[in-house]
């Protein structure tokens, strides 16, 4: 068990447990079909790709596919160089067992503590998300967990505590908690952007923040993949229930 803990958030385990995500995501989207507003993408894509979009012209998504996945194979070689190249089926196995459970306890404490915080707004209509296909939903779950998961923890909270730490001179454990706390509130506040936006109300503003914590301490302890398993499987749970 100790191992399991230990060895689950090494690169050639977590990185590789999070390829089949990416994978789904890239396929489903692709067989999305364009709509007169375009191709529909998670958001957290769009924001990536525009930025390589604005770098290398029509060719900025494949540069930006290439450069994730090569990259990201580039740890998992490296790493698996180091110990042997050998992987345990029983240890991706556990991952996903883990990261369902916590898809349900994280939907109840989100849940539940936000509740605490903010009374929950009447029922009104449909938002323009929930007005799309199950399919099309199911595709967006599986690209926040991959997309949301690299900008907003790896890139945006990681830059952060390297502002506060390295150039602000803040203590590590000040700049760690302004990072989690303004990516949490950058995390929410992206979901109310663009076509598909969701309606704004205080409750899922605060509900999406205290979620961006959770997986932002979710992401230090246990890793990429395991976080982006939890986060994908905790939309698709929303999207059921």
């Amino acid at each position: 068990m100790a191992s399991y803990w230990q060895v689950s958030r090494a690169p050639r385990y977590s990185l590789l447990f999070a390829l089949p995500l990416l994978l789904a995501y890239e396929t489903l989207a692709a067989l999305q079909p364009v709509g007169p507003r375009g191709a529909l993408r998670n958001g957290a894509d769009v924001i990536l790709e525009t930025l390589f979009v604005a770098l290398a012209g029509r060719w900025g998504p494949l540069v930006f596919m290439a450069l994730v996945i090569g990259f990201g194979m580039r740890l998992v070689a490296r790493d698996m160089r180091a110990h042997g190249g050998r992987l345990r089926g029983a240890v991706f196995a556990g991952m996903l067992v883990e990261a369902a459970a916590l898809a349900v306890v994280f939907g109840a404490l989100v849940g539940g503590l936000t509740s605490h915080v903010v009374r929950p707004p009447a029922v009104i209509g449909p938002s323009q998300m929930e007005m799309l296909g199950s399919g099309t939903r199911i595709m967006l779950s599986l690209g926040a967990g991959i997309y949301e998961e690299l900008l907003f923890r790896v890139v945006l909270v990681t830059a952060l505590a390297w502002l506060a730490e390295g150039v602000f001179g803040w203590r590590p454990t000040i700049a760690a908690l302004w990072a989690v706390l303004v990516g949490a509130t950058v995390f929410s506040a992206v979901h109310y952007v663009g076509p598909y936006g969701d309606r704004l109300t205080v409750y899922s503003f605060v509900f999406r923040m205290i979620a961006g914590v959770f997986f932002s301490a979710l992401y230090v302890m246990r890793g990429f993949g395991i976080t982006a398993w939890t986060h994908a499987l905790y939309d698709v749970l929303l999207l059921m229930v």
